[in-house]
């Protein structure tokens, strides 16, 4: 998600085998941080039957991923530039890790609070690892293949969005679903022991999660990266003279309401399939699995689509065709409203990159801060499922997809309108 410098320098020492080396391990950020991310849809469900939560209270699973990306996007670019990207990686990747192994000690616990601290140290790691990311792939080679190397590097990202469900729902969740009469019917001590079982399911995926991360920094720890020093130097931005550009306003506005639709469609995917057409939630989460492969998918489509079809107009399209989508899940009780679901993230691939490059378009000396703007709208993430989960708690799990269909018109005007290129003195 960070932006990439434009004007970078690399220098690099050892022989090409290294080179492939530091490459490969830039690369494996990307499937790191999609892995861990694609396991919330998991965790929620999960978490819920095991420290008993209400569907507003699950939400806030996202809300501590999103608010440690928001809070640490800043401190991670400063720690770059005072220490160097190396060890900015390895500092990610160190509190990753001890963010997984934080799972042991809350599941033991059951305590949700702790399973929140756990989350947001694993996103705060992760906002270090996306700041460095995308520059060092875009300088290991030859810059006339930097776009091609991006975005080979970034298909790991949706390698891990389609595995991390897939998986998660095998490993974590047990497809034990009580009813509320058949809880009642428990002893305290049968109650305690069912849910201190759900509970232990995480550990031992997590550990496994930590200690993977853990062997990554090592590597990188006796890796040497090439150094990332900027040619040129420009007179700083300013949030006056950057929000002068409307388009930029309007970017950071539809981003902010883009992945807080984003996160409410797929976090809450397996609690709608049950409602809706009682999938069980293995195989929902399976469901959601091939639901992020067709995001995946949908990004290869989408840029071959650009060609012939502008790329804001193709934003708008998309964005009313999820829309259409979500109210015939909203009105079918049937398979037919979880497939509706299960076809939005193919719609959704191509948002995120769309507005960011629509965003940041003739901005020129105003473009670093402009990209950091845009980054840190992923905060949406945070607020949105919190609203869905409340209607959810007040309403059901259908009424509440109203608030990713609003979200979802907002966007279209951005492709619209919004997108234009405009500033205002």
């Amino acid at each position: 998600m960070a932006s990439v410098p434009t004007s970078t320098t690399a220098k690099t020492t050892g022989s090409m085998r290294g080179y492939t080396l530091a490459f490969a391990l830039v690369t494996s950020l990307f499937f790191l941080w999609a892995f861990v991310h694609n396991l919330e849809p998991i965790l929620i469900p999960h978490l819920k039957k095991a420290c008993q939560l209400t569907d507003l209270q699950s939400a806030l699973i996202d809300s501590a991923v999103y608010l440690g990306y928001f809070i640490m996007a800043l401190p991670a670019g400063y720690v770059m530039k005072k220490y160097g990207y190396q060890r900015g990686i390895i500092a990610g990747l160190l509190m990753y890790a001890a963010g997984a192994f934080l799972f042991v000690p809350a599941a033991d616990t059951r305590m949700y609070g702790f399973f929140l601290a756990a989350l947001f140290i694993i996103a705060s790691g992760c906002a270090f690892l996306e700041t460095a990311a995308n520059p060092y792939v875009t300088i290991l080679g030859d810059p006339a293949t930097a776009t091609t190397r991006l975005n080979f590097s970034q298909s790991f990202n949706g390698l891990g969005a389609f595995l991390a469900p897939v998986v998660g729902g095998r490993v974590i969740l047990s497809g034990i679903e009580h009813s509320e009469a058949e809880f009642t019917a428990m002893s305290p001590a049968q109650l305690n022991s069912y849910l201190q079982y759900e509970a232990d399911q995480v550990k031992m995926p997590y550990v496994v999660i930590g200690a993977v991360v853990l062997a990554v920094a090592a590597l990188f720890m006796f890796t040497k990266l090439p150094d990332i020093s900027e040619s040129e130097k420009k007179a700083p931005s300013t949030l006056g003279s950057v929000f002068r550009h409307r388009h930029l306003r309007w970017g950071v506005i539809a981003q902010f309401f883009y992945v807080g639709a984003q996160v409410c469609v797929t976090s809450f995917f397996i609690r709608f399939a049950k409602f809706s057409s009682d999938v069980p939630e293995k195989t929902a989460a399976e469901w959601l699995g091939w639901a992020m492969l067709g995001f995946l998918i949908g990004r290869f489509i989408g840029t071959y689509l650009m060609r012939f079809i502008p790329a804001n107009r193709l934003l708008t399209i998309y964005s009313l065709i999820s829309v259409l989508l979500l109210l015939v899940a909203m009105t079918m009780r049937s398979q037919i409203a979880v497939w509706a679901i299960f076809a939005v993230p193919f719609f959704e691939s191509i948002m995120f990159a769309t507005i960011f490059s629509l965003g940041i378009n003739k901005l020129e000396e105003d473009t670093e801060l402009g990209s950091s703007l845009l980054v840190m709208a992923i905060a949406g993430g945070a607020l949105f499922p919190v609203l869905m989960g409340y209607i959810s708690d007040q309403s059901n799990i259908k009424v509440a997809y109203i608030v990713p269909l609003l979200c979802f018109l907002v966007v279209a005007y951005y492709g619209w309108r919004g997108y234009k290129p405009q500033i205002i003195e």
